[in-house]
C-alpha cells in the first residue's frame, strides 16, 4: 500500500545536511533555488549570525505559544496528477476553534467525496498540516540543528536574514522528523517569515512508504506582531517503489482571531493577565 506523508515546506540538500537555497516569493513558486533578489553573502553589520539565531529562536517561541491562543480556518487541497491532469483529489476545511474550558477543537465544515486513488491519507499527514508545515525553530530545538548563515536577500517588502539548516543527527526510533531546508528571518522583527524544505527522513518499508514532498511557507503578520503561516504550496514527485506520483498540495491558514482575553503573550515566551481588554 502506498502512503504520502505530507510535511512542512520544500528543497532538496545539495549536500551533507545543509544546502545553500535562494527562495522566490511567488506564490507558485516551489523551487527554493530561485529567489527575489540577489542573496548577499556578506556577514551582517552590526550583529552576529549567533546572535541573529538567538534572537529569531526566541521570537518562535513567543510565536508557538502565541499561534495556541488563535482560531483559525484550514484550507486544504491535495491533488494527484498523470501527465499534468488531476486524476485525484482531496478537498477538506476545518475551523480550529477552542471549548469552554479553551481544550482545541476541530469542525470540519467542507468535505465533499475523497476522489485519491494513488495515494492514501494518514493521521500523521493531518498532524503536518497543522504542526510541520508551520515549521518553529524555538530555542530548545537549536541543538538538534546545524545552522549556517548563508546571507542577506530582499523579499517581496522584506530586508531578511538567510539560514540554511539541517538536523544533526536523524534519530529514527520513535518516528522523530526534522526539517531541513531554509529559511529567511525579517531583520527587524526578527521572525522567520518564510520557510523552504522538506521534512526527512523519507521512509522506505518492503510493505509502507512515506515520502515528503518539495513545498514552500509564507507567513504574514498578524495582529502586528506575530508572523503566522498563511499559505503553503508544493508540486513535487514522489518516487515510489512502484510508481512515480506527481503531487500538487495547497494549505491555506486564514481568518486568524485571538481566543480569549485575559492573557497575552510577550517576549520570553510568558503569559500574563491582560486587564487593558474588558470584554
Amino acid at each position: 500500500m502506498t502512503y504520502l506523508k505530507l510535511t512542512s515546506i520544500v528543497c532538496v540538500m545539495a549536500f551533507a545536511l545543509l544546502l545553500p537555497l535562494t527562495l522566490k516569493a511567488q506564490a507558485t513558486q516551489t523551487n527554493c533555488e530561485s529567489g527575489n533578489g540577489p542573496l548577499n553573502t556578506a556577514e551582517p553589520k552590526s550583529i552576529t549570525s549567533q546572535e541573529i539565531i538567538q534572537k529569531f529562536a526566541s521570537q518562535e517561541s513567543v510565536f508557538k505559544e502565541a499561534r495556541n491562543h488563535y482560531t483559525y480556518t484550514q484550507e486544504i487541497i491535495v491533488q494527484t496528477l498523470q501527465d499534468n491532469t488531476i486524476d485525484g483529489e482531496l478537498r477538506e476545511t476545518t475551523d480550529v476553534l477552542y471549548d469552554d474550558q479553551g481544550k482545541r477543537i476541530e469542525q470540519v465544515t467542507y468535505a465533499p467525496q475523497n476522489t485519491l486513488t494513488r495515494i492514501i491519507m494518514t493521521k500523521e499527514d493531518y498532524d503536518d498540516f497543522r504542526n510541520r508545515l508551520p515549521f518553529v525553530l524555538t530555542t530548545q530545538d537549536l541543538g538538534q540543528y546545524n545552522i549556517l548563515y548563508a546571507g542577506q536577500q530582499h523579499v517581496d517588502e522584506l530586508d531578511t536574514y538567510v539560514f540554511d539548516i539541517g538536523p544533526k543527527k536523524i534519530e529514527k526510533e520513535g518516528g522523530q522528523r526534522y526539517f531541513q531546508g531554509r529559511i529567511w528571518v525579517d531583520n527587524h522583527d526578527f521572525q522567520i517569515v518564510k520557510t523552504c524544505g522538506k521534512n526527512v527522513p523519507d521512509i522506505h518499508k518492503k510493505n509502507a512508504e512515506n515520502l515528503t514532498p518539495k513545498f514552500v511557507t509564507y507567513r504574514e503578520q498578524v495582529d502586528g506582531q506575530y508572523w503566522f503561516p498563511t499559505y503553503t504550496r508544493a508540486d513535487d514527485t514522489l518516487h515510489f517503489k512502484d510508481q512515480d506520483v506527481q503531487v500538487r498540495e495547497i494549505v491555506k491558514y486564514t481568518n486568524y482571531k485571538r481566543f480569549g482575553v485575559k492573557t497575552k503573550i510577550i517576549l520570553g515566551g510568558e503569559v500574563k493577565d491582560d486587564k487593558s481588554n474588558p470584554k
